[in-house]
């Protein structure tokens, strides 16, 4: 049955409009995105086939342009607008952590590394430029390494936090094995550009591990830093 032929209180952009978008599931919010489904096949029922077929939501958004074009009634079309959607989220977490303390909303900046590293196939290392108010002025990506390790050089790190002029720094890095600890290796690492840091009097306000949808680690609350 098609989604016009629904009684107009179970409609997902009837509901969604009387009671907000977080009263639809997750099928429902990616049926609007889709807007029309297939020949029998509702929008609704499409959604929840690509949520199947990709085994969830955060695998679906990361899925490539060929695996997302290759389920039918998918296409180059539907993908970049998916792409765009994302992008758009990434820049209005992005605009609250440039207008806000990242201390007022640590909420932003974990959403942001997750929407940004998350489900990267490759270990990228990564470092958010603070002002005195600790509002984040720019984000970098220094290194990208395989799937095992990355470089990490303090020398770059402290060269770019001088271009900036930055006050403070917040560390970012993802594992894309899925394991969210922090190893020994992460642990020197860190310590390692704390110390070169503090000689330019830059703090580091703490460091993130990313791995999958699972929330960031933190190192500051975990006593690391």
């Amino acid at each position: 049955m098609a989604i016009t032929d629904w009684p107009a209180d179970e409609r997902p952009r009837e509901r969604l409009l009387a009671r907000g978008a977080a009263a639809l599931s997750d099928a429902e919010l990616l049926a609007l995105f889709l807007r029309v489904g297939i020949r029998g096949r509702s929008a609704v029922d499409l959604a929840r086939d690509l949520i199947s077929h990709f085994g969830g939501l955060t695998a679906l958004c990361n899925a490539s342009a060929d695996a997302f074009s290759a389920v039918p009634g998918m296409g180059p079309a539907k993908y970049a607008q998916l792409q765009a959607v994302l992008e758009l989220a990434r820049r209005a977490l992005g605009e609250e952590m440039a207008q806000r303390d990242v201390f007022d909303s640590p909420g932003a900046v974990r959403d942001w590394l997750r929407l940004r590293l998350g489900q990267l196939p490759h270990e990228v290392f990564m470092i958010l430029l603070l002002d005195a108010q600790n509002r984040v002025m720019a984000s970098e990506e220094l290194f990208r390494g395989t799937l095992s390790q990355t470089s990490v050089y303090p020398r770059e790190v402290v060269k770019l936090v001088l271009h900036h002029n930055a006050a403070a720094v917040i560390l970012a890095h993802n594992h894309p094995s899925g394991v969210n600890e922090p190893s020994h290796a992460d642990q020197a690492l860190t310590r390692s550009l704390s110390q070169a840091l503090s000689l330019i009097d830059v703090r580091v306000l703490d460091h993130f591990i990313v791995a999958g949808n699972s929330p960031p680690v933190s190192f500051a609350e975990r006593g690391l830093l």
